[in-house]
């Protein structure tokens, strides 16, 4: 079987063979090419130790991302390639890494540290293809399986659970069942792992085509209560209501699928209803409600990615998805409207549009987004026509004031807010000239 290799890629290995050294494609880029997708990136594996990868690639830049790995970067103009010397791990210690790496100058040694049996094939021209674990097979039979014992894989490394679920996941493929019992039987070590590790394969689950599955993967193997525990009072939480067919938990799987793979909006997706346990209430009629559900739930998703150790920026992205979820059902006004986007955010502001109309449209069957539509295009209407819906769109400014005889302080705020609220029902007001007069008019300068 020959494979396409893009010219860049054909070169280094040739340069490897021409210097006396075996080279290979390895890993995720070869598993890629034999599903028939391009690879985002192309892994070389080698006998050539990391000095020798700088001698010679000398002419072009390099950068060394893992030397005592054996990993060197080489940059080339048509993309980075990562040339890593054949390796085999010490023993592991603790569950997470090995104790040492040792070079090698066996491709199969290499290939026998590897997690699964579709990223242990290697590939180059001359010698064809390296698959010692039948790891094409498994392709063919859509298969995810450890290479050798999952139990002693697993032993090495708790987070190849996660990506046992991650690559199932983004494939489409099926656990082995013996691979399957093994991330059951080893799932408490994954709480030896570094967060940052762990969120890193969740998320990556996360922004799968169906993450539904992986989510589902997780709560059967036991890892879900370890890693997001209070999503686990929604399983099988009745809603009580007519609007809603589905649980919580299975209404909350419905709205992650149907959001784009962005990682905010996959989050807020995901936790947009875990507050909805801790807020139902009875009507006198058996109905349930869930009053302030929302402003709940944002405070438990900040809990969540403060524990995740994210950056503020994605907490404070999720939390308002979160909190703002429930405002469709608010009839605003243009201005209303326009102190939405202000709230908002217009970069944000299309994303919670994205995340109501899944969140209605996994309601019930006949539930409609009509009037999210509607919302939406008024929201293009105002954005389109550049109407002012935040101070710094104003056509005066603080200075505009402090030059008219206003003192530098809290009041220029003020009158910045008054004159918004004006311009914001009537745009036409937005000129300098009319809005000074409005601002001596109602802040008459002593």
């Amino acid at each position: 079987m020959k494979l396409n290799i893009p010219k860049h890629i054909r070169m280094i290995i040739d340069r490897l063979i021409q210097e006396g050294y075996e080279a290979y494609i390895v890993g995720g880029s070869i598993r890629d090419m034999l599903l028939g997708k391009v690879p985002n990136d192309y892994d070389i594996a080698t006998d050539a130790t990391p000095d020798r990868i700088k001698d010679i690639f000398s002419d072009f830049k390099m950068v060394d991302i893992g030397k005592r790995f054996g990993t060197i970067m080489v940059i080339h103009r048509e993309g980075e390639v990562e040339i890593t010397t054949f390796r085999r791990d010490g023993e592991y210690v603790n569950g997470r890494r090995p104790e040492g790496v040792f070079f090698s100058n066996s491709i199969e040694e290499d290939l026998a540290r590897r997690d699964f049996t579709i990223n242990a094939i290697a590939y180059n021209e001359e010698y064809g293809m390296v698959d010692p674990y039948s790891g094409r097979t498994d392709l063919q039979n859509r298969i995810i399986r450890t290479v050798g014992c999952p139990k002693k894989r697993f032993a090495e490394d708790y987070l190849r659970i996660l990506r046992a679920v991650r690559f199932s996941t983004q494939l489409g493929f099926t656990i082995d069942g013996n691979t399957y019992e093994a991330c059951k039987e080893y799932r408490e070590g994954i709480l030896k792992v570094s967060m940052e590790r762990i969120v890193d394969e969740f998320f990556k689950i996360i922004l799968s085509k169906i993450p539904s599955k992986g989510i589902k993967l997780l709560e059967d193997i036991g890892i879900l209560k370890m890693l997001l525990p209070e999503i686990i009072p929604t399983i099988g939480f009745k809603q009580k209501n007519p609007h809603h067919t589905m649980d919580v938990y299975n209404h909350t799987l419905c709205v992650l699928d149907n959001t784009p793979p962005i990682i905010h909006v996959r989050l807020a997706a995901l936790f947009h209803d875990i507050g909805k346990p801790h807020t139902l209430t009875l009507d006198q009629d058996g109905v349930g409600h869930f009053y302030d559900h929302e402003k709940v739930g944002a405070a438990i998703s900040r809990k969540i990615l403060r524990r995740f150790k994210v950056s503020n920026d994605l907490i404070n992205r999720v939390y308002m998805l979160v909190r703002e979820h429930m405002n469709h059902h608010s009839k605003f006004g243009e201005k209303g409207i326009k102190r939405l986007i202000r709230r908002v955010g217009k970069e944000e502001i299309f994303h919670l549009l994205v995340l109501q109309k899944a969140d209605i449209t996994c309601s019930n069957e006949k539930a409609s987004i009509a009037h999210i539509l509607d919302r939406e295009a008024k929201i293009r209407s105002i954005l389109n026509e550049r109407e002012a819906f935040d101070i710094n769109q104003l056509d005066i400014t603080g200075d505009d004031l402090m030059r008219l005889g206003f003192k530098e302080g809290p009041i220029i705020g003020r009158i910045l807010e008054y004159l918004l609220e004006l311009v914001m029902q009537n745009p036409k007001l937005n000129y300098n000239k009319i809005l000074t007069e409005k601002a001596l008019e109602k802040f008459p300068i002593e």
